[in-house]
C-alpha cells in the first residue's frame, strides 16, 4: 500500500512540475530553509528566545527608546537615519512608507548585512533582491510582477512588525 502511494507520488510529481522526486524534494527544503532563515531575521526577540535560549538579556541591554514621531520626512532628510547617529531611530522606507527598523541595528544598522538600505527607500533594491547602489531607490517603474509581488511582500513583512 505505501510503495503503491509512493509511486504514485513520484509520478504527480513529474506529470504536475516537471521535476525529478528528487530535483522537487531539494527545491522544496531549499525553499523551506530560506523561508527560515528569512523569518528569522525580521522575527520578534520573542521568537529567538522561545528557541531554548534561558539566559537573561534584559539584564544587559538598555530598555529600547520610545518610537520617535518624525512627521513627513524628505529623501534627503531620511539619510540622517541611517544609524550612524546613536540618538536618531534608524529608519527605512518602502514605497514611500518610512518603517523604524531600529530593534533590527544588528542587521541595518553600521556594519550590518543590510546596513545600505538605512536611511533610504529600498523599495527598487528589495523588490529586485539587489545589493547594487542603483537599486538603491524608491523608483518602482519597470519592474516585472514576479519583483513586485516580491516588494509587496517585503511591504507587508514591515507593516506586520
Amino acid at each position: 500500500m505505501a510503495l503503491q502511494l509512493w509511486s504514485t507520488l513520484k509520478e504527480a510529481i513529474v506529470v504536475y512540475t516537471g521535476l525529478s522526486p528528487t530535483t522537487f524534494f531539494t527545491l522544496l527544503v531549499i525553499l523551506f530553509t530560506l523561508y527560515y532563515i528569512i523569518t528569522s531575521l525580521f522575527g520578534s526577540s520573542d521568537t529567538h528566545q522561545s528557541h531554548g535560549n534561558s539566559r537573561d538579556f534584559g539584564a544587559e541591554m538598555e530598555p529600547l527608546k520610545p518610537p520617535v514621531q518624525i512627521g513627513e520626512v524628505t529623501e534627503e532628510e531620511l539619510k540622517d537615519y541611517d544609524g550612524n547617529n546613536p540618538d536618531k531611530p534608524l529608519l527605512m522606507a518602502i514605497k514611500g512608507q518610512i518603517y523604524d527598523v531600529s530593534q533590527s541595528r544588528m542587521f541595518y544598522g553600521p556594519g550590518g548585512p543590510y546596513a545600505l538600505f538605512a536611511g533610504k527607500d529600498a523599495s527598487r533594491a528589495l523588490a529586485k533582491m539587489s545589493f547594487e547602489e542603483k537599486d538603491l531607490t524608491g523608483d518602482i517603474s519597470g519592474l516585472g510582477p514576479f519583483e513586485l509581488e516580491a516588494l509587496q511582500d517585503w511591504e507587508y513583512k514591515f507593516m506586520g512588525k
